[in-house]
């Protein structure tokens, strides 16, 4: 727990920074570009410093200094990759920072390839296998999710115009896809608006109480 006096210094930088922000409902102003430059630069020195100390630390320095033989000496090549990527700040060098953004491009390809095959396709895959036996709602659901997906798929199917039983089947897809945006506006929109309830409860509850 800190004194009380920063936790109300903390409060007020609170509530000006959040009334800042709102600011920019009105127009444009210098106050709120004094928030948005302290949030950028926090964040930016916030996840310097988590690197460094979470990463960089344990993963490198620590590695380097209790490991012994081949590992030892294998630490070294991504931590030169990495220093290799600051040469883009310099003109002259900044070629050489074409060899780490390849091998971190291609890492990263990679395993975003082998995550969202066994995060999202397969998973989604076996959630269509669903049985449609009997006449209750729950074949309702699973057909029309088998529906959805079939018909979703054929409207991306671009190898034959969208034409007769194609076509057809085409429209009933878009109309899946659309319902499908909808809800996800609706789940962002109720995010943003549950943030910014919060912010309200934050200035009408909080500072008021301080101001109290």
């Amino acid at each position: 727990m800190g004194s009380p006096v920063v936790m109300v210094i903390g409060t007020w930088l609170a509530g000006f920074l959040t009334l800042a922000i709102l600011s920019f409902l009105y127009k444009d102003n210098p106050f709120y570009k004094l928030a948005e430059h302290l949030y950028v630069g926090v964040s930016a020195g916030y996840w310097l410093i988590y690197v460094a100390f979470f990463d960089v630390e344990p993963m490198l320095i620590d590695t380097f200094m209790t490991e012994t033989g081949v590992e030892k000496w294998l630490i070294l090549i991504p931590g030169a990759l990495g220093l290799i990527m600051l040469s883009r700040w310099f003109p002259r060098t900044a070629w050489l920072s074409r060899w780490p953004i390849a091998f971190t491009v291609g890492i990263g390809a990679g395993l975003g390839i082998t995550a969202n095959l066994q995060g999202y396709v397969v998973p989604q895959v076996e959630a269509t296998l669903i049985p449609l036996s009997g006449w209750n709602l729950v074949s309702l659901s699973n057909l029309i999710l088998i529906v959805g997906v079939v018909t979703t798929l054929l409207y991306f199917y671009f190898s034959k115009p969208h034409k007769g039983v194609l076509g057809g089947a085409a429209r009933v897809g878009v109309v899946f896809i659309m319902i499908s945006f909808g809800a996800s506006f609706g789940y962002t929109l109720m995010a943003r608006i549950s943030l910014l309830i919060g912010r309200l409860y934050f200035l009408l509850h909080d500072l008021l109480h301080v101001l109290d």
